[in-house]
């Protein structure tokens, strides 16, 4: 069996075996192109918008008081209850590298459960920047797919209208 990147036609092979050999070569090479092409456009696009991936998912910051310093504590008032509560507002995350200081989010609400411990409530946490970022990709996934059918089926076009021409050998 030879190897599939040949261009050399055995003397058995029929034109649509080399037609189907050459398109399916013709296909795995606008394949490859154009995941690099999809993958360039993508970090072009990553590296232009400026958008920090990190920060683009932000889950929320809590004081846990094994691995953090607390700098500043604040009354918080409790949802389901009239009381106050002391809570840490200022915080160094100790295995945080970059050393910076976190904050206790202002749209967190605290609320006391049945059990009588408190829960933290921090809302929706939706970035929109995140669904343009997902819209991004799959515009990107999209453009690559319909070029890439658009491209082999110009090349298959190309293939019958070269196989329909009387080739001068025939005649």
């Amino acid at each position: 069996m030879g190897h599939p990147f040949v261009t050399s036609a055995t003397p058995h092979e029929s034109s649509e075996e080399r037609r189907t050999r050459r398109l399916r070569r013709f296909s795995l090479g606008v394949t490859i192109a154009m995941m690099v092409l999809c993958n360039a456009v993508f970090l072009l696009g990553i590296w232009a918008s400026g958008v920090n991936l990190d920060r683009l998912v932000r889950l929320p910051d809590v004081f846990n008081p094994k691995q953090d310093i607390c700098l500043r504590q604040t009354w918080q008032k409790v949802i389901g209850s009239d009381e106050l509560v002391q809570l840490c507002s200022e915080w160094i995350n100790l295995s945080d590298p970059s050393g910076r200081t976190h904050q206790f989010p202002k749209d967190t609400q605290v609320k006391q459960g049945a059990d009588g411990r408190l829960y933290f409530d921090h809302g929706a946490r939706v970035d929109y920047r995140l669904f343009v970022f997902v819209l991004f990709v799959v515009s990107i996934l999209a453009g690559g797919l319909l070029l890439k059918r658009y491209l082999v089926s110009r090349y298959k076009l190309r293939l019958d209208s070269a196989d329909s021409k009387p080739s001068s050998l025939t005649r």
